[in-house]
């Protein structure tokens, strides 16, 4: 079985325990991203986001040519159950999305293309109060010490193609440019 992950965050720089074949390739599926996530360590994270713009993703090969076992290595890499891995399994047709489901038909499309037979990426939500630019500012602005490290690194180190409108408006404010790693 061909499954490859989906990424747009720092799956691409830190793949912990995620195992894959080959590097991190640039063509994948346009979907609804933003940095909309607060994550346990104070980061602000990439997530999708419904009411986001939809950016090029990233994409890489598992190691493993069974979904249950891609999924249980995202699961890991991820510290998270599951139940936060969305999936589309082109072979028989299964699927798990609880974020933005509309996003299956748009994989499960670019899969066929590419001749995959599933896809694995993390399914986490939003969890700020109220998105919009201007509190993502502001809950940057108030950040202090390590965290305040944490969340530029992060932001900083996403890749360049992932070009959301909430990221234009913290290069702005902020002057956090992509970086490569």
């Amino acid at each position: 079985m061909r499954i490859t992950f989906l990424g747009w965050g720092s799956l691409i720089w830190k793949l912990g325990c995620l195992k894959i074949k080959g590097c991190w390739k640039t063509d994948g599926p346009f979907l609804p991203i933003e940095f909309a996530r607060i994550s346990k360590d104070g980061r602000l994270t990439l997530v999708l986001y419904s009411h986001a713009s939809n950016v090029q993703t990233l994409w890489a090969l598992s190691a493993y040519n069974d979904l249950k076992q891609s999924i249980e290595n995202l699961a890991c890499r991820e510290e998270t159950s599951k139940g936060n891995i969305g999936f589309a399994n082109i072979l028989n047709n299964s699927s798990h999305c609880n974020t933005v489901p509309n996003i299956l038909p748009i994989i499960q499309r670019w899969a066929r293309e590419k001749k995959l037979d599933a896809v694995v990426w993390t399914d986490l939500c939003s969890n700020f109060k109220e998105l919009n630019e201007d509190n993502v500012i502001e809950y940057l602005r108030n950040l202090k010490g390590e965290t305040l490290c944490k969340a530029k690194t992060y932001i900083c180190k996403a890749p360049k193609q992932i070009k959301t409108k909430i990221r234009l408006r913290i290069i702005q404010e902020f002057g956090w440019l992509p970086q490569e790693c």
